[in-house]
């Protein structure tokens, strides 16, 4: 469920196509390797998980490494998720 949601936030954030997103595996690289996906657009990114996962990201967890890869980020928002 989370790896969908990311996904959707993905597609509806940065304005990505669903085949792109879907085509998304563990190790596709995110930060640096999407043009969409630059310093502005990251808050909106992280926001839009916020709202639709419930949970809260503070400043300090966020890091280029949960951002590195897909994997990495649902990693993130799972361990968040969980609580």
């Amino acid at each position: 469920m989370i790896d969908a949601t990311i996904r959707a936030v993905l597609r509806d954030v940065l304005g990505l196509s669903e085949e792109r997103v879907a085509a998304f595996r563990s190790e596709t690289p995110l930060f640096g390797a999407l043009p969409e996906l630059d310093s502005m657009a990251v808050a909106g990114l992280l926001t839009e998980i916020e709202e639709r996962l419930g949970i809260l990201i503070e400043d300090d967890e966020v890091d280029g490494e949960m951002l590195e890869t897909f994997g990495a980020l649902v990693r993130f928002a799972t361990a968040k998720a969980a609580g």
